[in-house]
């Protein structure tokens, strides 16, 4: 008793002359409480206080269906959804004659070997599991399906699956996690894996799966020691067999800027790959140096494809309907510009951003995907570009209804850092991520089993293109590339119903005829 009696006393004695905490002055017991529960704050709200659907950026109820589909390939839910149907929002309509799954078009002679768990006993204080091999559909495309993008470069770039990995640098993630996913989405096959701008790393090769490289304003990997393009750099990393696209990141929704690393995660190693000062806080320039308009843009981009041979594309946040209004008419008048454009909405993650950016700028991604959509296709250039969309999309029917407004393609990433373990500790820009997952730490990383956590990378990424086939059967077609806008409707916070067309005149987002996706017949 003695001993907690003294430390109060030598608390309340220090925190009486100290003058930077006005509630301490006054109240340094109470206030040094106060401290501990504000601190334990989100774990509380996590946890105990927040409702299943409340928590931000993914609720309860949207960080177990991750889990679940990861680690037990389990989508299976009882009783009924805990949707708010009274809400506004979207839906997909369903067909009076849906299609068997025996009907649907994909490689259903394509089977993966796998791992999940099996659940044996789930009690207040114990929860028993084991692990068991299984052998599951791919779920891939039929080659007739397949996405084809820059189909006039030397090297085209063919996916057998709708949905890949967005951009997450090693740096911001550590090698662990790098190697966890790309060697779970190497299993998976048919899809691909984005560096992020901090340059392909050995972890990212590690998984045979297909890369896109992108390159940020900071130009990490592919720079010379004052900071100039290194054309030669370009060549090579375009001539490892995995890498079968660029990407330009003019953009990120969470940030518009360029990215930002703090210098406690620039280990040697991760500024050898960047060819940066080790330990240095990295800070990406807004935008690229190298070009300042379309036109200028657009010579770079067609360097770039003649140097490497494979395609070229963009990453982009939508700021208003006007946004690729000159890069379309530029497209329309020369034939030219990227093979693909990356919409990414504001609500997407990142490993770190300023408050400002992440609330207040730049669209989200349903009305920027299909403003991108909309002028695209006003000028005539759609059957140009693959559309890929970018923005908190981890669920088959999520994913559905940005296939029908107008994307060819999806990527995720957080969704997919939930995968090998991210809890949502909002720690990412510490380096001091509790998991292993968004650290560089040695010892943090030891929790993170690669051997264990790529197979849920793997289940996750199979149950999604399970969930669109089943999606896809409901709504009565016969693959998942065939999604069209008519087969979204929306409800109103007044109870009405409106199909997609209609909701966009609402919105004031011009509409034009929907012309047939041109890249599944592409070979």
């Amino acid at each position: 008793m003695v001993t907690p009696l003294l430390f109060i006393l030598y608390l309340h004695g220090i925190d009486r002359k100290q003058d930077q905490h006005s509630v301490l002055r006054n109240f340094p017991v109470l206030g040094r409480m106060r401290f501990i529960i504000e601190k334990m704050g989100p774990e509380l709200r996590q946890y105990l206080f927040d409702h299943d659907t409340e928590g931000k950026p993914y609720s309860r109820v949207d960080f177990l269906s991750i889990v679940k589909r990861a680690k037990y390939f389990q989508t299976k839910i009882g009783f009924g959804s805990q949707r708010d149907f009274d809400a506004p929002g979207f839906f997909i309509r369903n067909a009076l004659f849906p299609k068997q799954m025996g009907e649907m078009r994909m490689k259903s002679d394509a089977k993966i070997k796998t791992k999940k768990y099996e659940l044996d006993h789930d009690g207040l204080f114990s929860r028993k599991e084991h692990l068991i091999e299984d052998e599951v559909d791919s779920f891939l495309l039929a080659d007739e399906d397949a996405i084809v993008i820059g189909p006039r470069c030397e090297q085209p770039f063919r996916i057998n699956s709708l949905v890949g990995m967005s951009g997450m640098s090693f740096g911001s993630l550590g090698d662990r996690a790098i190697t966890a996913l790309s060697e779970g989405l190497g299993m998976a096959r048919g899809t691909w894996m984005n560096t992020g701008e901090g340059g392909i790393s050995p972890y990212h090769l590690k998984g045979n799966v297909d890369i896109i490289l992108q390159i940020g304003p900071g130009l990490f990997g592919v720079r010379n020691a004052d900071g100039s393009f290194d054309w030669e750099a370009l060549r090579e990393k375009a001539a490892l067999p995995q890498v079968k696209a660029i990407e330009l990141k003019l953009g990120q929704g969470a940030k518009i800027r360029g990215g930002h690393v703090g210098g406690s995660k620039v280990t040697p190693e991760i500024a050898e790959i960047r060819r940066v000062e080790p330990y240095q806080t990295i800070d990406s320039p807004n935008r690229f140096n190298e070009f300042s308009d379309v036109p200028t843009m657009v010579k770079w981009i067609e360097r770039m494809r003649q140097e490497s041979g494979i395609p070229i594309g963009i990453k982009i946040v939508m700021g208003g309907k006007e946004t690729l209004v000159d890069l379309a008419k530029h497209m329309k008048e020369t034939g030219q510009g990227p093979d693909f454009i990356t919409i990414d909405g504001g609500e997407g993650g990142t490993g770190a951003t300023y408050q400002e950016l992440a609330d207040g700028v730049g669209l989200p991604l349903k009305p920027a995907l299909m403003c991108a959509d909309e002028t695209l296709r006003q000028y005539h250039v759609r059957e140009q570009v693959v559309l890929i969309a970018s923005g908190k999309l981890f669920t088959p029917d999520g994913i559905a209804i940005a296939l029908s407004m107008g994307a060819d393609l999806v990527n995720m990433a957080r969704s997919l850092m939930i995968t090998v373990g991210c809890i949502q500790a909002l720690k990412c820009h510490t380096n001091e991520c509790p998991v292993g997952v968004a650290t560089t730490d040695p010892y943090l990383q030891k929790a993170l089993v690669v051997e264990e956590k790529k197979y849920r990378v793997l289940n996750y990424m199979i149950s999604l293109r399970q969930g669109l086939y089943r999606i896809a059967a409901a709504a009565g077609i016969d693959s998942p590339t065939s999604f069209e806008r008519h087969h979204v409707s929306y409800q109103h916070d007044s109870g009405e119903i409106y199909s997609l067309e209609e909701w966009m005149k609402l919105k004031r987002i011009p509409t034009s005829s929907r012309q047939e996706n041109p890249f599944s017949e592409v070979g």
